[in-house]
């Protein structure tokens, strides 16, 4: 194996055969000698310790396969997500276009939990969309999730459960 300076004195031909043996196959047509010798330092000190981390090396597959995105969880209009913050409730309800909160309206539930928090939060995550939609597909959810940091919950409800 040649060591990553020596990388650097190869021209095309040789950048192509060590192409060969590390990746396989040809380099693609238009791939400049800089994107060839970035690819194959990568893949040479990927092997040098040992290879990819399993986690890595799976997602990886699930990306190539078009499953790593999880669907987003699709909210009704006239759903209301309930949040717990640092003892205050914060209610936000969901519109045809968007979100409304402390009266006035979002685009995202990320900029309303960036709001409340200070910090840069995934929405859904935040308001804990990500595990109920999860946690959905079990029979006898109550779409409430506990969470252990804080005894902060999130409670996705509709004007239809508001109503009974």
């Amino acid at each position: 194996m040649i060591s990553l300076a020596e990388l650097e004195t190869l021209d095309r031909e040789g950048l192509a055969a060590l192409w060969a043996d590390l990746i396989g196959g040809e380099v693609p047509p238009k791939m400049s000698r800089l994107m060839q010798r970035r690819f194959l330092a990568f893949e040479m000190q990927v092997r040098s310790e040992g290879g990819l981390p399993a986690a890595l090396g799976a997602r990886l597959t699930r990306i190539s396969a078009g499953e790593e995105r999880k669907p987003s969880p699709v909210l009704q209009s006239g759903a209301r997500l309930l949040r717990v913050w640092n003892g205050t409730t914060h209610v936000v309800d969901v519109l045809p276009d968007g979100f409304l909160w402390n009266g006035a309206r979002h685009g995202s539930l990320s900029a309303i939990a960036r709001a409340i928090t200070g910090a840069r939060w995934s929405g859904p995550r935040f308001f804990g969309l990500v595990a109920a939609a999860a946690s959905d597909a079990g029979a006898g959810s109550d779409n409430t999730l506990d969470r252990p940091k804080g005894g902060r919950s999130t409670t996705v409800s509709s004007r239809r459960d508001r109503a009974a």
